[in-house]
């Protein structure tokens, strides 16, 4: 619900933010974000930063108007006729079943002439939230007082299924999805109700080389030339076009100005905003630098495999990886930004001042601190088919052994021993030996001093030598070799000085290690957070944003260019820009452009394109509407610049920018490069 009467804290934060009281360094109540849920919303903030005074009927009509995409992106009503609008790369992963004999949507893209030539994927849905409850006082009813972390986290799953069947049959709830939400941690819960739409029918979707211009080298960057968008139309029980006129959003083509308020409305997936100092440091020196190890190198062992073998499957694998890659990196550069990483120490000593007599904080550091032990074998050494199959061998070797030395006379142990015959072929693979080589490097890489197991396995070698020799040199590069062992006295097997064995010992005896280390803290890790984020509540109280849960937030924010490589950006970018791109990198990949761009008219080529807003997103808010104050569409949000990434942890508007496709360039390029008169007509409002 909108709140009436003063609130202290937005009254300091205007004051704070309007006069720039923050300086450099220094914590920012917004550092936390501005991910705002819909049942409270900071209707003061807004008052006091952009003079706009709203009220509750903004809020319903604005959630009643988005929706949640399936469930990884966002998206929203545009037309009174259930017309939606979300991204291109939301879309590209449900079109391809519905292309028929001859079609290509990546090379072409598709438009529906007519109502009866829109496709339906039966697979596809859509969620509108209708209603929202707030359930805190009767999940704490439920929960009662004083029990333990581990009574907390089962007692608080028991309640909320509790509460659930209550709302399965409270009036106006009946026939909605629920889902309760947690926030802060548990500070605060909510009941949301979801009203499902699975007839959901392709409308527009635009070539690959326009949704995903400029591919993986302009992923996360801005200036950025991008047609990232797609609509779709929900269909009724009956088979009709669903009648959404008291819940969509206008379309305005000519609504972008320099200092613009504008909202953003979706569903962003997860931050990590409430994470401790303690948190940070362990997530900056080990698992960041550890992920971006892992997945750097199994990348480029697919750009190999690619070259010789070109195929959508890896090709769409890659930037996948790539995204992620350039994702986490842009986080970890944060984390080793001085000034970022200040004001989250600087925030937290303000928290903890309040909470003198409260050890959560050096808990959790205690945690962290064996953790940072263990990171290294638990991502390295888990099986995984871009790390190869010996890793699989080793746990089966492993499994074999136990299961031999607790009872030989085990019946599974034979189908073990077939299975075990049928890696002869893989350790003899030279591709498999080199990614054995490729996982002993990297362990070798992030051993610590303790790490007694590697001195073992590579006893003084390269990790690809000690790969090659431990592989080819074991009983299991012979299929003879190895059915004698398997079928002699078991102790002959447990006793086998066979390097291989011992280093699945080892190995394996690592990673267990390594899960224990995770699993066995991870209830106590849980409640120790949701003990910080709950004296962060009780310092700001529900006047901070909780963190991102892919439920539905309002985002405010303002059109804004920023300074970049010496010069600036602008707030927007133009058709002219993408041919230049084009035209600078020869027309190819991924700069090219498809066939009916090839001749452009002055029209087109003066309508804008891409703009930036302050606005606060993260993953899931693909497809999120960007809206202005009169609840008209002006563009649509589909990534943000490489400054945003820090985001995955502190929110800091300076640099931090929303890349949204114009809703003039949108209806520029229906209109004059797909001549789709009967979509800009709706879209228009005629």
């Amino acid at each position: 619900m909108v709140r009436n009467g003063k609130n202290w804290l937005f009254s300091l934060l205007g004051l704070f933010i309007l006069t720039s009281a923050f300086g450099q360094g220094e914590p920012n109540p917004h550092d936390f974000g501005k991910m705002w849920t819909f049942e409270n919303p900071p209707v003061e903030w807004f008052q006091k930063a952009y003079n706009y005074d709203l009220d509750q009927a903004w809020f319903d009509e604005a959630r009643n108007s988005a929706l949640r995409f399936a469930d990884f992106c966002s998206a929203s009503f545009v037309s009174p006729n259930g017309l939606i609008m979300t991204n291109h790369h939301c879309s590209q992963p449900v079109v391809s079943d519905l292309q028929q004999e001859g079609e290509n949507f990546d090379e072409n893209g598709f438009f529906a002439a007519t109502l009866a030539d829109e496709r339906r994927n039966p697979e596809l849905y859509v969620e509108q939230l209708i209603k929202v409850d707030d359930i805190t006082d009767k999940i704490n009813k439920a929960l009662g007082k004083d029990i333990s972390s581990e009574e907390r986290m089962m007692k608080t799953r028991e309640a909320m299924q509790t509460v659930m069947a209550e709302y399965a049959t409270k009036p106006g709830w009946e026939d909605l999805r629920l889902q309760p939400v947690p926030f802060y941690s548990g500070a605060k819960y909510s009941m949301y109700g979801y009203k499902r739409y699975d007839d959901v029918r392709l409308v527009f979707i635009p070539e690959l080389q326009m949704g995903f211009f400029g591919g993986d080298p302009d992923n996360f960057t801005y200036p950025r030339y991008n047609l990232d968008c797609g609509f779709w139309r929900v269909y009724d029980d009956n088979g009709q076009p669903l009648n959404s006129s008291a819940n969509y959003f206008k379309f305005n083509i000519d609504g972008i100005k320099e200092n613009t308020p504008v909202f953003v409305i979706g569903n962003p997936g997860t931050t990590e905003r409430y994470r401790t100092v303690a948190q940070l440091e362990y997530d900056r020196d080990y698992r960041y630098p550890i992920e971006i190890e892992f997945y750097t190198n199994r990348m480029k062992n697919l750009e190999k495999e690619y070259a010789m073998n070109p195929n959508d499957d890896t090709k769409n694998t890659i930037f996948s990886m790539s995204n992620s890659i350039k994702a986490t990196q842009g986080t970890l550069d944060g984390l080793h930004n001085p000034e970022l990483f200040n004001r989250k120490v600087e925030m937290e000593n303000k928290i903890r001042a309040n909470a003198k007599d409260k050890t959560y904080w050096a808990e959790l550091e205690a945690s962290y601190a064996i953790l940072s032990k263990y990171n290294s074998e638990l991502l390295f050494i888990s099986p995984s088919d871009l790390s190869g199959k010996v890793q699989s061998l080793l746990f089966e070797i492993n499994d074999y052994s136990q299961k031999l030395e607790e009872n030989p006379e085990n019946p599974e142990l034979e189908g073990m021993k077939k299975s075990l015959l049928e890696y002869v072929a893989i350790v003899n693979d030279p591709k498999q030996i080199a990614l054995f080589g490729m996982t002993l490097g990297e362990l070798k890489k992030f051993a610590q001093s303790d790490d007694l197991y590697m001195d073992a396995i590579l006893d003084g070698r390269t990790p690809e030598v000690a790969a090659k020799e431990i592989l080819t040199k074991s009983v299991f590069a012979d299929e003879k070799d190895l059915s004698k062992l398997l079928n002699k006295n078991p102790k002959q097997f447990l006793n086998s000085k066979d390097e291989l064995i011992h280093t699945a010992t080892l190995l394996v005896g690592e990673f267990a290690l390594a899960r224990d280390a995770f699993v066995s803290t991870g209830t106590e890790r849980r409640q120790l957070g949701a003990d910080v984020a709950g004296e962060v509540f009780k310092v700001f109280g529900d006047n901070l944003p909780p963190d991102a849960t892919f439920t539905l937030r309002i985002s405010d924010g303002m059109v804004k260019g920023y300074d970049y490589n010496g010069t600036a950006a602008p707030i927007k970018t133009s058709y002219f820009g993408l041919y230049d791109r084009n035209a600078s990198h020869n027309n190819e990949w991924p700069w090219s452009l498809p066939n009916k761009w090839m001749n452009p008219s002055m029209e087109l080529l003066k309508s804008p394109m891409n703009f930036v807003s302050t606005c606060d997103i993260v993953g899931g808010n693909s497809g999120s509407p960007i809206i202005n104050v009169k609840r008209e569409v002006v563009g649509l949000a589909f990534d943000g610049n490489i400054e945003s990434l820090p985001g995955k942890f502190i929110y800091d508007d300076k640099n931090n920018r929303t890349v949204g496709v114009h809703a003039g360039g949108i209806v520029a390029a229906l209109r004059y490069i797909y001549k789709a008169d009967r979509l800009v007509s709706e879209l228009m409002g005629n």
